[in-house]
């Protein structure tokens, strides 16, 4: 992932974690300043808003140990060799498949996939199939499509959903370029082959 700058290895050092560490205080720390500013200017606001931060708290509060617990497990019991072998680069239309369909099956809010995304990638998923992971844990969901299908009928949750599947591949294949990593993960797992 050359060329992210908040992409840190998962061995990298202390030294190495500190610039990205204080890029993120330093987000906060302007988004903070943005709200504030934002509730002083908008005093009419500030109730509805601050009702939506406490709502957005507490259900980030409930999930994101769950799926603290679930990322260590998966960071123990799951082998690199599977990942990269399975969602890697050299996994081909096959990984992206795989990618598109583990992304259907989570029904958690989607700030949980951050995550377990991130530990794809440290474990060696490329970009690709990373990117149609998050994309269909966002907008493909099986009960979501039933619904669809009783409220707007077959045909259109059918277009639909053909359209946001060929939108995901078309997209999954343009995303490492737009990260500066064309080869879409091959470097990375060349690199990590031979350690």
């Amino acid at each position: 992932m050359n060329g992210t700058a908040a992409h840190v290895p998962a061995g990298a050092t202390g030294a190495q974690r500190a610039p990205a560490a204080g890029r993120a205080w330093l987000l906060l720390a302007g988004v903070l300043v943005i709200a504030t500013l934002l509730l002083v200017l908008f005093p009419d606001r500030r109730a509805p808003a601050t009702d939506v931060f406490w709502t957005f708290l507490v259900e980030m509060l409930t999930v994101i140990p769950a799926v603290l617990i679930i990322m260590g497990a998966f960071a123990v019991w799951v082998p690199k060799e599977m990942i990269t072998r399975h969602l890697g680069r050299s996994a081909g239309a096959r990984g992206l498949a795989l990618a598109l369909l583990l992304g259907t099956l989570p029904t958690g809010p989607l700030y949980a996939a951050f995550p377990f995304i991130r530990g794809l990638l440290d474990k060696g998923a490329s970009l690709r199939n990373a990117f149609a992971l998050m994309a269909a844990w966002a907008c493909i969901k099986p009960p979501q499509e039933l619904f669809e299908i009783q409220f707007l009928g077959w045909r259109f949750a059918l277009a639909r959903l053909l359209i946001t599947l060929a939108v995901v591949i078309a997209l999954a294949h343009v995303f490492p370029l737009l990260l500066a990593d064309p080869t879409g993960g091959a470097d990375r797992e060349a690199s990590e082959a031979t350690a």
